[in-house]
Parts: structure tokens; C-alpha cells; sequence
């Protein structure tokens, strides 16, 4: 046999050799990997923690980070088609351009979705990186900014609770419609009598966010009635408003403004009366209902009218853009009390949230607070003929109670 081909056959089996070797050596390294991890599982580690005096077991420990503050602005990168003008600028500081003003940074992004500050003013910029003017509310709190979008701490935005007594009726859901509309809320003092035939009105309050009260089941003269006779008025009353949308009122009106101490005690709610009297039951008549409250009302105010009459709603579809557009913000009686600061308290009756009102109920004036007067002068009340007093000294729940009445 050729020697050159013997010595190749020796190379190879040389080679052949040397990968064997190669091989157990890497599973002897491997295998002692694997004995050391597992001898430490089980053995050492165990071992250390009674040593140490622990359990053994591994604690994970979250570090500490501080909290992020939701309601400022965050950087947003300008790659999104909806954001394709802001792809264009190349330098950095304030921008403008057709949809308004905007803050680039120097790495290419902008500012977006909450408060912004810069050279030491505060700025609100909308998710898409708009700055923001005139009142933008942040979870709950309004907040004024100017015509350059810089905010004036100095501003208090005006506000006004619309209420309605005796609905709901058939021209409820009209209003209802123009107060989600103007992202309004107001306050629905109802009588069970027409809740009980109206449960989508009530139903489409909750959902907007309006407030449910309790106006009695129909409508009697509770300084005439017992204790027992009162409180069923009002619970009757609270089960057909949560028959309709799951809850029942939250504060209470009395009939014809009627009440003391005590039948505030039995209600056992919040109660309110009002500033601003409209007398729309009276008048009928839309154009005097608007002028009334426009000419008359402020910061603080509570105004009394009812839904359950056509030209009543038509004066409240004309006064929530109008009072909007005057700046005020159109709220519930208790979101009113919140933003005065005012904590209420359940028996407890309130006219207004005016500023000497607040000061009073706050314990900073010795004047009358806006409580329910603890003695009732039925002659400083109207109450109208069409609702007999009289008839309700015996009340039955399933009286019937006249929706187109008037008064109170």
C-alpha cells in the first residue's frame, strides 16, 4: 500500500481521537456544571438561609420609585400620520400652524395630553399637542388659561345649578338632550308619581351625569303629614328612581319649599331650597323664565324651575348655551357644595353657595347660614290653588298626582 495514503489514514484517526477527548471532556464540564447548580440548589442555599436565620425563600423586593404625576403633559414622537405637520419642523421651542400652537423639543418630539411648563409658566396642551385657552377641566378642577394659553391662577370659573322640580314629563328628554349636548348638568327633583311613568328620563340623567332628587311621591304638604307619612313619601319615591337606573335619589326638595327641622330629619338627605325663583310655573312664559334667571344670576346661585311645562323647557334650552357662553359652568347642587368646600350634611337644608353664604355655613359670619328655617311661615312660600294642602292630611301613595299642575 502506498505510504502517503497510510499516513493519511493515521492523520485521521489521530483527529478522530482528539474529538473524543474534546467530547467527554466538554460532558465531564457540563455534568459538573450541572451537579454545582443543582448541589446549591438544594443543599447550600438552604443550608446559608438557616444559618442566616431566614426561611430560604427568595423575597423580591419592587424598589421605590416616585410617583407620576397623570395630569402632565408626556413627550409623544412625531412619526403618526395625524401628526405628519409636526414631522416637518426641524427646530426646536414653539411652533404654530393651522390647528393651533405647539411645543417641539430639541430630539424631534412635542408635548401632549396635560400640563406643560415652560420658562415658568404652565401651559394644557390636548392629546394631539394643542396648547389650550379659555377653562379646561382636569380631573374635576377648572383651570383658566389665557388667550396665549397661559394659565391665570387668578380666575375662579363662574357656576350655577340648574334645578327641576315635579318632572320628569314629556318634554324631560328634550332638555336632557340639549345638556348632554353642552357637556351640562343639572339637578332633577322628581315626584314618584311621574317617575314611575318616565323611567328613560331618569334612566338618561345618570348616564349624563345629572344629579337625582327627590321631590315626595305627590306632592302633599308635609308640615301636615306624620313622621311615618313622610318618610314613605320619600322612600316610595327613592325605589321607583332605582327601579329606573339602579340608584335611588341623592338629595331631597320639599314640596313648596315646606319643611322644618324635623321633617328634614325624617327625609334624612340633603335638602335644597333656592336663590333664584323663576316663577315659570306661574308665567308660562319662556322669554320671562330666560330674562329672570340671565338678569339676576351669579357665582354660587341655585335656580328653580320645572320640567314638566313646554315653555319651561324652552327657556332651559335657551339659558344652557347662553350661560355657558357668560362662563359659567352648569352643575349639580352637590358638585355646587364640592367646589365651595362645602361638606353636606344629611337633614341639613341649603338656599345658595353664594360667597356670604359659604362664609356663613363655613362658621366664618354669624348670619343666616342657608339652613332650612326651623319654623315654616307658610306665608312665605307660593304655594298654588291647584295643589289642595288640605286633601294630603290622609296621604295615600296611590293618589293621583297632576303632572300639569302648577306650583311647586
Amino acid at each position: 500500500m502506498d505510504k502517503r495514503i497510510i499516513q493519511e489514514r493515521m492523520r485521521r484517526k489521530r483527529r478522530q481521537l482528539l474529538m473524543r477527548k474534546i467530547m467527554r471532556l466538554a460532558s465531564c464540564v457540563l455534568g459538573a456544571v450541572i451537579v454545582v447548580t443543582v448541589l446549591f440548589k438544594l443543599v447550600i442555599s438552604p443550608l446559608a438561609g438557616k444559618i442566616s436565620g431566614g426561611d430560604g425563600k427568595v423575597v423580591e423586593v419592587q424598589a421605590q420609585t416616585p410617583e407620576v404625576d397623570s395630569t402632565l403633559a408626556a413627550r409623544m414622537p412625531v412619526k403618526d400620520q395625524s401628526n405628519a405637520e409636526k414631522a416637518t419642523v426641524m427646530t426646536a421651542g414653539w411652533q404654530e400652524d393651522e390647528k393651533g400652537k405647539w411645543y417641539q423639543n430639541a430630539d424631534g418630539t412635542y408635548y401632549a395630553n396635560g400640563f406643560l411648563d415652560i420658562d415658568g409658566k404652565r401651559y394644557y396642551v390636548d392629546e394631539n399637542g394643542y396648547v389650550q385657552t379659555g377653562w379646561v377641566t382636569v380631573d374635576g378642577v377648572d383651570y383658566m388659561f389665557d388667550e396665549n394659553g397661559v394659565y391665570d391662577e387668578t380666575q375662579q370659573r363662574k357656576m350655577v345649578a340648574l334645578t327641576f322640580d315635579d318632572g320628569p314629563g314629556k318634554y324631560t328628554m328634550q332638555l336632557l338632550e340639549c345638556l348632554e349636548e353642552n357637556d351640562a348638568r343639572a339637578t332633577f327633583f322628581m315626584v314618584g308619581t311621574n317617575a314611575a311613568q318616565y323611567p328613560d328620563e331618569i334612566k338618561k340623567m345618570a348616564e349624563i351625569g345629572c344629579e337625582l332628587g327627590n321631590h315626595s311621591y305627590d306632592h302633599p304638604q308635609l308640615t301636615s303629614l306624620s313622621e311615618d307619612q313622610v318618610k314613605n313619601q320619600f322612600q316610595s319615591t327613592d325605589d321607583l328612581i332605582a327601579q329606573a337606573c339602579g340608584s335611588p335619589a341623592t338629595v331631597a326638595r320639599t314640596p313648596y319649599g315646606a319643611q322644618d327641622e324635623t321633617i328634614l330629619g325624617w327625609i334624612g338627605k340633603p335638602c335644597f331650597m333656592w336663590n333664584i325663583d323663576t316663577l315659570d310655573w306661574s308665567t308660562m312664559n319662556a322669554d320671562s323664565t330666560y330674562n329672570t334667571t340671565m338678569e339676576n344670576v351669579t357665582d354660587g346661585d341655585i335656580v328653580l324651575m320645572h320640567d314638566i311645562h313646554q315653555p319651561s323647557v324652552e327657556a332651559a334650552i335657551r339659558l344652557i348655551p347662553a350661560l355657558i357662553e357668560e362662563g359659567y359652568k352648569l352643575v349639580t347642587v352637590s358638585e355646587l357644595a364640592k367646589a365651595k368646600g362645602i361638606d353636606l350634611q344629611d337633614g341639613k337644608s341649603y338656599t345658595d353657595f353664594c360667597d356670604s353664604t359659604v362664609a356663613a355655613l363655613k362658621g366664618e359670619d354669624s348670619t343666616d347660614s342657608g339652613e332650612g328655617d326651623s319654623d315654616y311661615d307658610s306665608g312665605s312660600y307660593d304655594s298654588d290653588s291647584d295643589y289642595d294642602s288640605d286633601s294630603s292630611e290622609d296621604v295615600s301613595l296611590d293618589s293621583s298626582y297632576d303632572s300639569d299642575s302648577d306650583g311647586e
